[in-house]
């Protein structure tokens, strides 16, 4: 290097740091599929994504044509909490909303939005047996149909799963569940975590009648940065090799660019709400209900077996959050003739929006969702060109 380009090389470096730490829009690229917002209750916002124009898009470096012809059940994207909905449209060649809206989907999205305070008192059952369905009913609504194709990655699997136990809807045709959490106590090293801190919680019940639920909700809230620090501790090696990377790489606009993409998710998580997080620590965390059917609701009698629709389950093999053990019960509590788990590459984000995710994933769960929602026309079974 040419000791007079030197101050250069050190400026251009110096704006794209700056440019990185303001989060400017300039080296964000996600969210950029159009979508519109059809219909918002407190903070939770559902929106719908219109068709793409005719033509191509580009996925993960090569071409895919664009389906002219709608699938006849419309596809309902179910967002777990915690997470901010960048992670769905993360970049332009690797969106999960345009890759499905390609493939001919009529496609909607359940956005949580960002609980502060006031929502407190929201409960799982808020959740799953308030919220969700008013936004089902609004997605019929707007499409037309009463059937409909549920994808919930994570909790949002885990609230699609118990919405259709809950409400017995024999309208939810498929349900594609990613990552979605069962039996918590058998979910590697986070499971024996979980079983200690049971049978902490357990004892002091013993000894003193105390549950969680007995003290006030907003004790429990948890806060977007606590959130977004513990997904990082789940792989700290990657996290730290992750910002050591961008420190020598600082030069390259580009680089800049797609780490400031991701980590506008990462470092941008929100927070669960205090009663949510009573639920998950008394239901989930201690009497692990999920892994004989149950609801992570009180006094409810629904169970999974009340589900009849088709099921695929999608597990990630370096998925340390929720587990292959952990989500393979659910293949048997369930009532369906059509059940199936698939084991893919990738981690809790990764089986979602990985790099890997664009050729190895979604590929197979659209087709596996095609192959039971109604006649496939020709544009909608053509893969990545």
């Amino acid at each position: 290097m040419a000791l007079t380009s030197l101050p250069r090389t050190l400026a251009h470096a110096a704006g794209n740091a700056r440019a990185w730490l303001r989060r400017d829009p300039s080296v964000i690229q996600a969210e950029r599929t159009p979508f519109e917002v059809i219909h918002q209750q407190d903070i939770v916002r559902l929106r719908y994504y219109p068709p793409l124009p005719a033509g191509q898009i580009e996925v993960d470096g090569e071409m895919m044509e664009v389906a002219t012809t709608a699938q006849p059940v419309p596809l309902v994207l179910v967002s777990p909490l915690a997470v901010n909905m960048l992670i769905y449209d993360l970049f332009p060649e690797r969106s999960l909303m345009r890759y499905l809206r390609a493939r001919g989907f009529e496609l909607y999205l359940v956005d949580w939005g960002r609980p502060g305070r006031a929502q407190d008192h929201w409960t799982l059952g808020t959740y799953i047996g308030d919220l969700l369905p008013q936004m089902l009913t609004k997605v019929r609504e707007h499409s037309g149909s009463q059937k409909l194709s549920l994808h919930g990655w994570s909790f949002g699997g885990l609230f699609s799963l118990c919405y259709t136990a809950l409400s017995r809807d024999p309208d939810i045709v498929n349900l594609a569940l990613i990552g979605a959490p069962c039996d918590y106590h058998a979910n590697g090293v986070l499971g024996e975590q979980y079983q200690r801190l049971a049978a902490v919680m357990q004892w002091i019940q013993r000894r003193t009648g105390w549950q969680v639920h007995q003290s006030k909700p907003a004790l429990w809230r948890s806060p977007g940065w606590a959130n977004s620090l513990l997904f990082k501790l789940t792989a700290p090696v990657a996290s730290a090799r992750s910002y050591a990377e961008l420190l020598t790489h600082l030069g390259d606009r580009e680089f800049v660019s797609n780490h400031a993409t991701n980590s506008a998710f990462l470092d941008d998580m929100v927070a669960y709400p205090g009663a949510a997080v009573q639920d998950i620590l008394q239901y989930l965390w201690t009497d692990n209900v999920l892994a004989t059917g149950r609801l992570p609701l009180p006094h409810c009698d629904a169970n999974f077996s009340d589900v009849t629709a088709n099921t695929l389950l999608v597990s990630g093999k370096q998925d340390p959050i929720v587990t292959r053990a952990c989500i393979a019960p659910i293949q048997t509590l369930v009532n369906s003739d059509d059940v199936s788990l698939l084991e893919v590459p990738g981690g809790h984000m990764g089986i979602l929006g990985g790099s890997q995710a664009a050729k190895a994933i979604w590929p197979a769960v659209a087709d596996w969702l095609l192959a039971r929602s109604g006649e496939q026309s020709e544009a909608t079974t053509r893969g990545v060109a």
